[in-house]
């Protein structure tokens, strides 16, 4: 394929028909592979389980297990280190590659994200499946793209799909794993995008649904709406969601600090930390091991007194940090929505203790803490607020699910606490210098195209093409307003909405989405 100027702008006319066609592909590929992840990691759980009732009869049998879980992270920082794109969840690693900052080895990201991830869960580590399954889709899509020959403009559109597919594979969540790509990934919402996206996250869905069944992820019954007269309890769960994201996303951030005062342990010793808490954790509070799906399943369906919500909440907390701040293989996507959850069951116990809340509505309160726990850590409140809906089967409570998921956006944007996989990916980047601009080996010549919509109240809104401050390095290709597309002149007129194409050098583009980024929001 052509990868100069007249080839990639003949390609893109085509993306449309294209993406189509080359989401299809991706969708079944990553679907398969992160199908067989979920379900290697179903099995580690069940395995940890009858592994430790049976250690548990005798002292011999205990100091057997905690040599297996030494030795498991010996492999595992043997992993890391063989690839280290597959520390932590791997969401931050695709976001630095779709702004030009990193170039991962998709191959080996698939085979030691897969082993470490799988490791990890085996060893009873508090983490989750969805950003390795994001990571891992992500690669199969990257994979694809080099199997057809397909230009870097292509490819950032299947590192998408991919990315789209397996969340949805990992949590029969199409329409989240959609939602988030967007959000999240790709950061634009045109058409191509969208229509690309949206094939290759159904493809796996399907594929996951003819295979797993069609159960949702969460089982857990919600008996009544919540009423309007206990809104005023949503929004001041939304206050508490948004103080408390902020505070999840400083201490994890602190956690990581502290194990990089340690670096004499080395990868090995950072790891073997949270394997050995495991090890300990195993016969003292099992309950506290694995992604925590069943806690969810335990607090919804189960009497829970005030004191054990607490306790578990805590510990989770703890646990999940340890985990995740050593650099192990697994994401904190799954375990954050564990630890929302329990902050609903803890406000909602305190409810009926307190304010009269009928118990019949606490359940409600989990579900919702949930998605306001995401947005106020993650920032993407539409992911969020469909997730929860697609992984309970729940679709009447769309209104509190808003209500709750931006007032803890909000609150934590007041308390100017950055996104959390942003925050990750400023500090992986400046551990980085092989995606730098001016690398020699990054000087390729190949033409990227990439879009970016202006937003309401930035630069260019309201101003001649003339009038703007672009980067340099780059070409104003065209201007897509609705269904017309404009030639960009000088006295060309920008307005919000309008999406501009834009075209640089490969080398080029971290620098140019970092200016385009500024440039376009608000």
């Amino acid at each position: 394929m052509k990868k100069d100027i007249p080839g990639t702008l003949k390609r893109a006319d085509r993306f449309p028909v294209i993406l189509i066609g080359e989401g299809v592909l991706v969708g079944i590929v990553a679907g398969i592979v992160v199908l067989i992840y979920r379900i290697a990691l179903e099995y580690a759980g069940r395995w940890l389980q009858i592994i430790l009732e049976f250690a548990e009869r005798s002292p011999l049998y205990i100091a057997g297990w905690f040599a297996i879980l030494a030795l498991m992270a010996v492999a595992v920082s043997g992993l890391v280190k063989y690839e280290s794109m597959i520390s932590g969840s791997g969401i931050p690693q695709l976001k630095g590659e779709m702004i030009g900052r990193i170039d991962q080895k998709w191959y080996r990201i698939i085979l030691a994200k897969f082993a470490g991830g799988f490791l990890c869960m085996f060893g009873g580590l508090a983490l989750g499946r969805e950003g390795p399954s994001i990571q891992i889709g992500a690669m199969a899509g990257k994979g694809i793209s080099k199997w057809l020959d397909r230009g870097k403009t292509e490819e950032k559109f299947l590192l998408t799909c991919g990315a789209s597919a397996g969340l949805a594979a990992a949590f029969h969540a199409p329409l989240a794993g959609v939602l988030f790509s967007m959000e999240e990934i790709h950061k634009n919402f045109s058409a191509a995008v969208l229509l690309s996206v949206t094939t290759a996250s159904l493809t796996a869905d399907c594929l996951c649904t003819l295979v797993l069944g069609e159960a949702s992820v969460f089982q857990f019954e919600i008996i009544h709406e919540l009423p309007i007269s206990y809104y005023w309890m949503v929004v001041l769960l939304g206050v508490l969601l948004g103080v408390l994201g902020a505070f999840y996303n400083w201490f994890t951030l602190k956690v990581q600090e502290l194990y990089n005062r340690f670096r004499h342990l080395g990868t090995t010793g950072r790891i073997m930390i949270p394997f050995m808490c495991a090890g300990v954790l195993g016969f003292t509070a099992p309950e506290l091991l694995g992604s925590g799906h069943s806690l969810i399943e335990f607090l919804t369906n189960t009497d829970v007194a005030l004191g054990a919500v607490l306790f578990i909440l805590a510990g989770r907390f703890v646990f999940s940090a340890v985990s995740f701040g050593s650099g192990a293989p697994g994401g904190i996507f799954f375990p954050l929505l564990v630890l929302g959850g329990f902050i609903g069951g803890v406000f909602a116990t305190s409810g009926v203790e307190y304010f009269g809340l009928n118990p019949i509505y606490i359940n409600n309160f989990v579900l919702l803490a949930m998605a306001g726990y995401f947005s106020a850590i993650v920032r993407a409140p539409l992911t969020g607020i469909v997730l929860i809906f697609e992984m309970t089967g729940n679709l009447n409570h769309m209104l509190s699910l808003s209500i709750v998921s931006i007032v803890a956006y909000i609150v934590a944007s007041l308390l100017k606490s950055k996104p959390i996989y942003e925050s990750l990916l400023d500090r992986l980047l400046a551990r980085q210098t092989a995606g730098r601009c001016d690398d020699p080996q990054n000087n390729i010549r190949e033409k990227i195209l990439a879009n970016f919509v202006i937003a309401h109240g930035s630069q260019p809104d309201g101003r001649s093409i003339r009038d703007v401050e672009w980067p340099d390095n780059c070409l104003l290709v065209s201007v897509q307003r609705g269904e017309n597309e404009l030639i960009p002149k000088g006295k060309t007129k920008l307005q919000a909405g309008d999406v501009i194409v834009i075209m640089m050098d490969e080398r080029d583009t971290a620098y140019v989405y970092e200016k385009m980024g500024k440039l376009c929001e608000m």
